[in-house]
């Protein structure tokens, strides 16, 4: 037999180990070169990692388990799958052959798979017992002559343990009890290091959205025919973040033990909220893009969230953080520091609300805008003056096209 060992491989620079959080595959299938075989979770994203050769698996480490990059997880017996002109004619298993029944050779292995038929059905006839490819074909064909067998009630999703609560008022009550996601523990380990060991500080602005909401909707038509996408909020933040980044360079660096690092580009963090956590992909080098090219990268960041394909790389190196709480409807909210960043931008719902202008009280779509500053490297004046200066860009949004 020809094994290849499967090995978790690399999927960041600062990533030295993850979670093998579950098999996408199982022991005794037949893979193909390209199939995802399991998913790795790191403290950034998910990632399914794929064969790289075809052949019948076998896994070595249990789902769950914390796994060193380069740390071997399985392997693949690559005789299997001589037989195989091409991967594409492998037809789709319709079973797997259990593990724990007699030992099967891979040709044996991939014709139980390919059939359908249970291990435990078939008559061996092979020498010591061991079941030969006319025992499989001959159980194969006795299945497809036999009736039909009435499909058992599908088994009940097993569902988190329920444990006894103490009882009050004379009334049993009762919780349930389940392990934290490994994305989620990692997720609450990097928020409790960013309290700990930075000087967060938040100070707060509103912004009037009159001028941004008059410009999106009479141009919002043409800007869909002419660049194949909507016109949102978020570029017009990511543009005024951008802007206000370059007068305030500080806000735009970061702490290397007793240096700083000026960044001397915008590479904005954008929050996304997922079915797996909060996730930041970063849009790089934002300073250069016009607002279709930031609606894009958005719009594909959000889709590959949605299907759990962001990569590590596409979460790396964020040197400022956008958060849109006003989205599940925040009116007012302090956000938290994504390290090693020296601030975040929270930006909040659009409500209704009256406000002085010209000395008269008028109606106008007003929103919260929020600065969470590391005071280790930011005053408290540059902090203020950044958020003045995106408030004055979103309020006279003819500015960002001019740059001034």
């Amino acid at each position: 037999m020809s094994k290849v060992e499967i090995k978790v491989p690399s999927v960041g620079e600062s990533v030295s180990e993850g979670v093998l959080s579950r098999w996408i595959k199982k022991t005794g299938d037949l893979v193909k070169s390209g199939d995802p075989l399991f998913e790795l979770e790191t403290d950034k994203a998910s990632n399914e990692v794929p064969s790289l050769v075809a052949g019948v698996l076998t896994t070595t480490v249990a789902e769950g388990t914390t796994v060193a990059i380069g740390a071997i997880v399985g392997s693949i017996d690559t005789a299997a799958a001589a037989g195989v002109s091409t991967p594409s004619a492998a037809p789709a298993p319709a079973a797997v052959a259990s593990t724990n029944g007699p030992h099967l050779s891979p040709a044996v292995a991939y014709q139980v798979a390919e059939k359908g038929v249970d291990v435990a059905s078939i008559s061996p006839s092979g020498p010591g017992g061991r079941i030969t490819k006319g025992d499989v074909l001959a159980a194969a064909d006795s299945k497809s002559a036999a009736p039909a067998p009435t499909a058992p009630a599908p088994a009940a999703k097993p569902s988190a343990p329920v444990v006894s609560a103490p009882v009050i008022g004379g009334a049993e009550r009762a919780q349930t009890r389940q392990k934290m996601p490994n994305i989620r523990q990692k997720i609450a380990q990097r928020l409790v290091e960013a309290q700990h060991t930075a000087a967060i500080l938040t100070t707060f602005n509103e912004v009037d959205m009159s001028r941004v909401m008059d410009l999106r909707a009479k141009y919002k038509d043409a800007f869909q025919k002419k660049h194949g996408i909507g016109l949102g909020f978020m570029s017009f933040f990511v543009k005024a973040t951008t802007e206000a980044l370059q007068a305030f360079p500080a806000v735009n660096a970061q702490i290397d033990g007793t240096e700083i690092i000026y960044h001397n580009y915008c590479d904005i963090g954008v929050a996304v909220s997922t079915e797996r956590g909060l996730m930041v992909p970063v849009v790089r080098s934002a300073e250069r893009m016009g607002f279709a090219q930031i609606e894009k990268a958005i719009m594909d960041y959000a889709l590959k969230a949605r299907e759990n394909k962001i990569s590590v790389n596409d979460l790396q190196g964020g040197t400022f953080t956008i958060t849109n709480g006003g989205v599940f409807g925040s009116l007012l909210s302090t956000p938290i520091l994504n390290p090693p960043q020296s601030a975040i931008l929270g930006m909040h719902s659009i409500k209704k609300r009256p406000v002085v202008v010209d000395d008269q009280i008028v109606i106008r779509p007003m929103m919260y805008l929020a600065l969470s500053y590391d005071h280790r490297m930011i005053d408290g004046k540059e902090a203020v003056s950044f958020l003045v200066r995106i408030k004055e860009l979103i309020e006279d949004p003819e500015r960002l096209l001019l740059s001034i």
